[in-house]
């Protein structure tokens, strides 16, 4: 993995997941991984203390600007010690996966002490069949999706042999102690250049939009987008799990064949996220009416991160995310038909390149003043939910990792959620599994238990039904 040389403030998107964080809607990603034997926490400490050179924001923490001019900046921890982020979990029994689901919940619930670098490992090192597991949470300021899996790189090997890379030279550098004028001078410079930065993204946002809307091909779908635009702007309906949350978390887990989601994907014509959109809506369909509610004439609307990270930017970390608001209708009668819909409309959303106009707005947000965002981000709260549920689908290595040389068999992701949207699914796909993290507020949404066993039936008529597709087919061929 290339190294890139981190920024030294915050970015506004980065800070806004500081800003936004309360109690009810702890502002961590996170996962929670099933190993092959014992991993240890002696093994982990070490495993990680080898490497630390290579992800230098582990051992930074977040100092708030002395002046709140600015965005509060990346500072050496002078304290750092790995035994306050690499813990053991006592147990007097070995866990089982609802216990470790019901752990994982607890653990993700706390909002992460800001004294420190924003990241934790809990080790459990008696899981059923003789194996262990572990349980990650790091800031989102820290990293998205995207950056999440460049962690991985470093954090991961790809065989069971753990070697250890090479340290550099270590030059310690002599801390200048600063006067407060110059502190003064570095927040309004920071101001400044966060500033500039937006107004760049800006021109080159509008200058991008103008060159697609000049094609021929953007010019003809004008009439479908500008029907998308409206509905996005006014709230969704309100859902079972969407309600006023309390922070206190509550998880489920499945995971699907990865070759089972590209059988579905090429019978009926569309891409992987295509698939898993069109699981997650006809789930929550069928969970709607569960709860006695109806769906006829009743979309819902999911918040779809997309990473505009690129190429040359992957090792940075970071987020550079925008996203798209997904509207699909509850009531499509068949899954092929809800397959089509979901395939077209993210087609759409795509060639419109809707993910990069709308991160504009992000760009517009960046230019409010560093302190107005601090204020607005700790009085928000919204009568409604923009959206009724997080969908984010994070594509990862298709080859088994090892961790301090013990395979990792499973490897649940996990979306912070609040705000009114009380259920969340994060997405990972790893050696040939894609794995669900179902994520929800144990207030708004205390049955997601429920909507996991749903979720499996989805999969499981989908897959019969593509089966049938290509019975079909191959007996009209024959």
């Amino acid at each position: 993995m290339s190294q890139h040389k981190l920024n030294h403030r915050l970015t506004s998107i980065d800070a806004a997941f500081l800003y936004l964080e309360k109690k009810e809607c702890p502002m961590h990603i996170g996962s929670t991984s099933i190993f092959e034997g014992k991993l240890t926490q002696r093994d982990l400490v070490k495993h990680i203390e080898d490497r630390l050179h290579l992800i230098p924001r582990y051992v930074q923490k977040i100092v708030p600007d002395p002046f709140n001019i600015g965005h509060p900046t990346w500072e050496a921890a002078e304290d750092f010690d790995i035994q306050n982020h690499i813990f053991k979990v006592e147990q007097k029994k070995t866990l089982n996966e609802k216990e470790l689901a019901e752990l994982a919940g607890k653990t993700l619930s706390s909002v992460m002490d800001r004294n420190k670098p924003l990241w934790e490992l809990y080790v459990v090192e008696d899981f059923e069949g003789g194996n262990s597991a572990m349980i990650a949470k790091v800031h989102h300021c820290m990293v998205d999706g995207i950056s999440g899996v460049d962690l991985i790189k470093i954090m991961f090997d790809i065989s069971p042999e753990s070697v250890a890379p090479p340290k550099p030279e270590i030059v310690k550098e002599e801390t200048v102690k600063k006067e407060p004028i110059q502190k003064l001078f570095e927040s309004v410079l920071g101001g400044l250049q966060e500033t500039t930065s937006r107004l760049m993204e800006m021109q080159g946002g509008l200058l991008y939009m103008a060159s697609n809307l000049a094609k021929p091909e953007t010019v003809e779908t004008l009439p479908q987008i500008a029907q998308v635009l409206p509905s996005v702007a006014a709230p969704p309906p309100m859902l079972p799990f969407n309600g006023k949350c309390s922070g206190e978390r509550r998880l489920a887990w499945s995971g699907f064949s990865f070759a089972d989601a590209r059988i579905i994907r090429n019978v009926l014509g569309g891409t992987v996220n295509d698939v898993v959109l069109t699981l997650l809506s006809e789930a929550v369909a069928r969970y709607t009416k569960h709860h006695g509610q109806e769906i006829a004439k009743k979309d819902m609307r999911f918040m779809v991160p997309v990473s505009l990270r690129q190429k040359e930017q992957r090792g940075a970390l970071g987020n550079l995310i925008s996203i798209l608001p997904v509207e699909i209708p509850l009531d499509i009668e068949t899954l092929p038909e809800r397959f089509k819909y979901v395939n077209q409309k993210t087609a759409l959303m795509k060639e419109s390149k809707m993910a990069e106009g709308l991160m504009l707005f992000g760009a517009l947000y960046g230019l409010v003043p560093a302190p107005l965002q601090n204020i607005l981000g700790q009085i928000a709260d919204l009568p409604f939910p923009p959206f009724n549920m997080v969908a984010t689908n994070v594509p990862g290595p298709q080859v088994p990792l090892y961790l301090a040389g013990r395979k990792m068999l499973i490897q649940y992701p996990y979306v912070p959620i609040g705000y009114g949207l009380g259920l969340g699914c994060a997405i990972f796909s790893y050696n040939q599994y894609l794995y669900f993290g179902l994520s929800s507020d144990a207030q708004a949404m205390p049955d997601v238990e429920k909507f996991k066993e749903i979720l499996d039936e989805v999969f499981a008529d989908l897959m019969a039904t593509v089966e049938k597709l290509e019975h079909q087919t191959t007996s009209a061929n024959a």
